[in-house]
């Protein structure tokens, strides 16, 4: 109050709801590409521009590079909200890839894939699913990593140079990320500036699928077994057997590798992270606390700089606990709860404004290894002869 006197009636307004918390956007693309003759008004050089139209903005990408190539793949699969950054194509393979990396430029932009950090500032948007097809060496892909550990998001990359089933588990030994799928081989596709059958970037088009499973199923739900658009063929001969894993696909998925098999049409295969930490070791546990830690960060940024009183971490619990029980409800998660532990909140850590709230939850897993028992048995033929009569 600005004073204590006052010769009238006052009414203080206070709330005691629990304030809805809304899960942050994860069917955003974000992907570097380069197309020298591109529209430069659509897609600008080094810039995050937001593309909401896959198929229209295709038209504007030109022919050269690979830009106009991996929108026409997601396109394939669905209309996601895209961020590009378009790069200049070096004159050879390795100045394109500093190209694609890129850094803080001398006009203080950044560029390459360090532009995708410019996107929430710039464009409002995060990208959580990101990748740079046809340009994802062994350094982009580390590079790669990087990005969606600050974004909160997974990175999509084939194994570079790889010709074999067991050349692409061992490129997988390469990396550690939980943030991070690796995809062997390629699909072919028929290629309309050529008239022939080409091969396919499979990662291309697992932005665009992984955009439309978010949207159509939600980001609990891996990549793995889902039909595939736009694709004829598979770039390598890849062998599967759905009750062995004595297969090629069989050794790639054992290895941390989702491959592409044929089984009603072309699908991905495979669940797994390049995680250290097996607790992360499918993708949808990797994609389940991401979005729990943006959405329960970014819901809370009301409370940052008002009074720390108990009604306050209470609301804040009240929040967690509604939020857990409604992504519960929905099948996004088994269970979820918060609460406030006076053993990690002392006098002296409120004092200093500090509050800690706890939650846990349990990730929806993914059946990957079903096993059925068959047993032969002679105990039907007991009633024999009361089977007969009938």
């Amino acid at each position: 109050m600005a004073t204590d006197y006052h010769h009238g009636v006052r009414v203080v307004e206070l709330t005691d709801v629990v304030r809805p918390i809304r899960t942050v956007e994860t069917a955003v693309i974000g992907l570097v590409a380069t197309a020298a003759d591109a529209d430069a008004a659509t897609f600008p050089e080094n810039r995050p521009a937001l593309i909401t139209d896959v198929r229209t903005a295709a038209g504007k990408a030109g022919e050269s590079g690979t830009l106009a190539r991996v929108l026409d793949a997601i396109a394939d699969q669905a209309n996601a909200l895209t961020v590009v950054v378009r790069v200049p194509e070096g004159a050879t393979e390795a100045e394109t890839t500093t190209h694609v990396i890129g850094g803080a430029g001398a006009d203080g932009h950044k560029t390459g894939l360090h532009a995708l950090r410019a996107t929430a500032g710039q464009l409002g948007v995060t990208p959580r699913i990101l990748g740079a097809p046809g340009l994802d060496t062994d350094a982009v892909t580390a590079e790669l990593v990087t990005i969606a550990q600050d974004l909160r998001g997974m990175a999509y990359a084939g194994c570079y140079g790889c010709d074999t089933p067991s050349e692409a588990v061992l490129y997988r030994a390469g990396f550690g990320a939980r943030e991070l799928m690796l995809i062997w081989p390629d699909f072919t596709a028929w290629d309309t500036a050529t008239s022939t059958t080409q091969a396919a970037w499979a990662t291309a088009r697992a932005l665009g699928l992984r955009a439309k499973i978010d949207e159509d199923t939600g980001w609990h739900k891996t990549l793995s077994n889902v039909p595939v658009n736009g694709v004829t063929g598979l770039s390598r001969d890849v062998s599967w057997s759905l009750q062995s894993p004595a297969s090629d696909a069989g050794v790639l998925n054992a290895g941390d590798v989702t491959t592409l098999i044929r089984e009603n049409g072309f699908r991905f295969w495979g669940s797994r992270t390049c995680s250290e930490d097996t607790a992360f070791a499918f993708e949808s546990y990797t994609r389940t606390a991401q979005v729990l830690a943006d959405t329960m960060a970014r819901a809370h940024l009301y409370v940052i700089g008002r009074t720390l009183h108990p009604t306050i971490a209470q609301d804040i619990v009240d929040s967690v606990d509604a939020k857990m029980r409604e992504l519960v409800a929905r099948g996004y998660l088994i269970g979820g709860r918060a609460w406030f532990d006076p053993a990690k909140n002392s006098a002296s850590q409120l004092y200093a404004g500090k509050l800690t709230i706890s939650y846990d939850y349990t990730p929806v897993p993914p059946l990957e290894n079903l096993l059925f028992e068959q047993t032969i048995t002679s105990d039907y033929l007991v009633d024999f002869a009361a089977q007969m009569a009938v």
